[in-house]
């Protein structure tokens, strides 16, 4: 039987483009030559997301066969050309299509497995579980190619949140305590709740966004992602951007990805018709501080297929992505 997926007449043009571009035959030769060096793209997408969609699995082996077909020479060179497939599946003149999303993608998983990022944070990550599925990939495979452990951290809005979603994914609890007078950021107390790689997550609770960005700042965070969840225009965006504000001010480095609403989505969104341009509240604010700006829900593959990419949330998709970049440059 013939391969087919969720989209399939829209996406088969370009995808056959790159196929042919890359010297693939088909995408069952894509899967072919992932399962011969060893790679099973299947397992590693839905063990991230279960509930990821077809399509995700197969725009996943086709960036997994032209990482392999390009002789990606480690995992973050490797994560770029999977950001080529990944591409590939973009409806045009879709959102995703417009903002080159899949490439986004490819992009910021390199940039998690290179050692001059040494903190990622999912930011109002804790409300969704898909940013812990997505934290999970990262913590699981990440540090299999890294000479330093790469930190992970979720840090969002609710310490009783934090509390929970660390119980459930065996993550650490980071109990804070602001000074609003000095600006001090205390440690309470930490509680892990496993012992093996999700314990290395931290998860922090913040009572509102001065404690947000006393976080972001402590634990010297490189790259984040925001969710566009329950609290976008009271937490995550306004963190990102007032931390990228100090980070610009005391000289450091950071890259903002925002998870952006796109079409219809979250908040007053107006001119729905315009597609790519259509602005909603929070789509409005990810352009405000992002560096780079993803398209549909941090956590739903339904919303991020509707934006024109495939069906799996943004968070999950970056533990995706990185846990098939790492299996390709371990491959046989």
């Amino acid at each position: 039987m013939s391969v087919q997926f969720e989209g399939y007449e829209r996406r088969i043009a370009k995808i056959e483009k790159a196929l042919k571009e890359y010297g693939i035959e088909s995408l069952e030769a894509a899967r072919d030559l992932c399962l011969s060096k060893g790679v099973n793209v299947e397992e590693i997408v839905k063990g991230v997301q279960p509930i990821a969609f077809e399509n995700a699995v197969w725009a996943y082996t086709l960036g997994a066969a032209i990482a392999f077909k390009k002789g990606s020479k480690d995992a973050a060179e490797a994560a770029e050309n999977i950001g080529i497939g990944l591409q590939a599946f973009c409806i045009p003149g879709s959102v995703a299509d417009s903002r080159e999303v899949g490439l986004g993608h490819g992009n910021l998983a390199a940039m998690l497995l290179r050692e001059e990022t040494k903190c990622f944070c999912f930011l109002a990550g804790h409300e969704s579980f898909a940013a812990a599925e997505g934290a999970i990939g990262i913590a699981k495979t990440a540090n299999k190619v890294r000479k330093e452990p790469l930190r992970v951290i979720l840090n969002g809005l609710g310490k009783d949140a934090a509390y929970i979603i660390s119980r459930i994914n065996g993550f650490t609890y980071v109990e804070t305590e602001y000074d609003y007078y000095t600006g001090d950021l205390k440690i309470v107390c930490e509680k892990a709740f496993s012992n093996g790689p999700k314990a290395a997550v931290k998860c922090y609770g913040a009572d509102d966004v001065s404690e947000g960005v006393a976080v972001m700042i402590k634990e010297g965070v490189d790259v984040s992602i925001t969710g566009n969840s329950t609290n976008p225009t009271r937490f995550q965006h306004p963190v990102a951007g007032t931390y990228k504000k100090w980070a610009i001010e005391h000289g450091r480095k950071y890259f903002s990805v925002a998870s952006g609403g796109g079409t219809g989505r979250t908040l007053h969104p107006d001119n729905m018709a315009a597609g790519p341009a259509s602005y909603g509240m929070t789509d409005t604010m990810g352009r405000m501080h992002g560096d780079a700006q993803f398209a549909g829900s941090s956590s739903v593959p339904a919303h991020v297929e509707m934006m024109g990419l495939i069906g799996m949330g943004n968070n999950p998709m970056v533990g995706a992505s990185v846990a098939v970049a790492v299996a390709v440059s371990q491959a046989k």
